[in-house]
């Protein structure tokens, strides 16, 4: 029997991020706390130290699953984007002297975790959540920007680490020619949406959910615009999910201004996990029309719920659908394409929710936490007794 591997993990809790600093248990993105949740089901499979930096105090379990130790330090106000996160850097080695780990493995190139694990003298990986360099040029980011920094660091990072577990083709296409090993390997879906019961209201308008940052990239105005033609012929509700991007206040009072204008759209504003689960179940279509992405995660959260899915046939997004089998395209390019799409959800409801129903077992299939976690350890495997190349 093998011995369980020691994985160190770096990826930020939320509460620093977000100013939550009161709340009594770690906060991580959705596609970590999937894959926690996996490591957790793997038994004496693993051992996982979490290991983040936060900027005053949090409180810190010290085990946040039978097999998953948490460490948190306080890093000063110089040690973080300012300085390239040196501080950052500099706290988590510390951190993991007393763990030493077989491996490290940095989450997101967002923040400090990928630079981290790469810096930090033991054998590690990363994974990217977002394409930072992509993303840059997209919003054309000013130097010297949140953005711009991040792009520039992403690519500093990437030949740094022994390799690279890709959400998607996606990204293994934009990391090729400078990470030394690829892995393409998709987010985990959080165990509970697999249990919510789909059930829109029979009587009420159809329901179509767009859940997803405000934003020239997630491209909902363009989304709104096109549907106008449709929204005269048919009845439907278009419910938007999501905050604001940053830097981006003149999209989103564009955004608002189109939705008050038209009774069949309505902004939901931020809601919780539960609440997404909610509206997921009163959905009768997920809609994304993101003009980039890499491994959205609503894409997978509809697709475990059960919820037919139109989404943007870019970036990582072909990875996850298999069109006219497990969901539905439209391309950004031909906005009359989200008008099209929208229609067939509308026009052949049968046809739609076989389209969910081979969706969630799909996701079953290759989303499950357990799942994705399973290979993540083939993958620590590979890297500390394989040679670099590609996989």
């Amino acid at each position: 029997m093998q011995r369980p591997l020691k994985i160190a993990v770096v990826v930020p809790d939320n509460r620093d991020e977000f100013q939550r600093h009161a709340e009594p248990l770690p906060s991580f993105g959705t596609a970590p706390t999937a894959l926690l949740d996996g490591f957790s089901r793997l038994g004496d499979q693993c051992e996982i130290h979490v290991v983040n930096c936060v900027r005053q105090p949090v409180a810190a379990p010290d085990q946040i699953a039978q097999n998953i130790f948490y460490h948190t330090a306080i890093v000063g106000r110089w040690g973080w984007l300012r300085s390239a996160y040196t501080g950052c850097i500099r706290s988590v080695r510390q951190q993991l002297q007393p763990i030493q780990p077989d491996l490290v493995h940095g989450q997101g190139s967002e923040r400090y975790g990928a630079l981290a694990a790469a810096c930090s003298g033991f054998p590690n990986v990363l994974t990217l959540h977002g394409n930072m360099r992509f993303i840059a040029a997209l919003n054309q980011a000013r130097p010297f920007s949140y953005l711009w920094l991040a792009a520039r660091l992403e690519s500093f990072v990437l030949p740094r680490t022994d390799g690279v577990v890709c959400i998607s083709n996606y990204t293994r296409d934009a990391v090729k020619d400078l990470a030394p090993r690829t892995w393409v390997l998709p987010n985990a879906v959080d165990k509970s949406f697999f249990d919510v019961q789909p059930a829109p209201a029979a009587s009420a308008p159809p329901i179509g959910l767009c859940v997803g940052i405000i934003g020239l990239r997630k491209n909902q105005n363009n989304f709104i615009r096109a549907l106008d033609p449709l929204a005269q012929e048919r009845e439907f509700k278009i419910v938007f999910v999501g905050e604001t991007a940053r830097n981006e206040h003149a999209y989103g009072e564009q955004f608002h201004q189109l939705v008050r204008e038209r009774p069949w759209c309505e902004y939901a504003g931020v809601v919780s996990r539960e609440q997404l689960k909610t509206r997921l179940a009163a959905a009768s279509f997920v809609v994304l029309p993101t003009r980039e992405d890499n491994c959205p995660m609503v894409v997978l959260e509809a697709m475990a719920a059960g919820v037919p899915v139109l989404a943007s046939k870019v970036g990582g997004v072909p990875d996850l659908i298999e069109p006219e089998k497990t969901g539905l395209f439209c391309d950004p390019a031909r906005p009359e394409s989200f008008r099209e799409g929208v229609a067939r959800l509308l026009g052949d409801r049968p046809w739609a929710q076989q389209l969910a129903v081979n969706a969630r077992a799909e996701a079953l299939r290759r989303f499950h936490p357990q799942v994705v976690a399973q290979q993540h350890l083939e993958i620590y495997r590979q890297v500390l007794v394989g040679p670099k190349g590609a996989s």
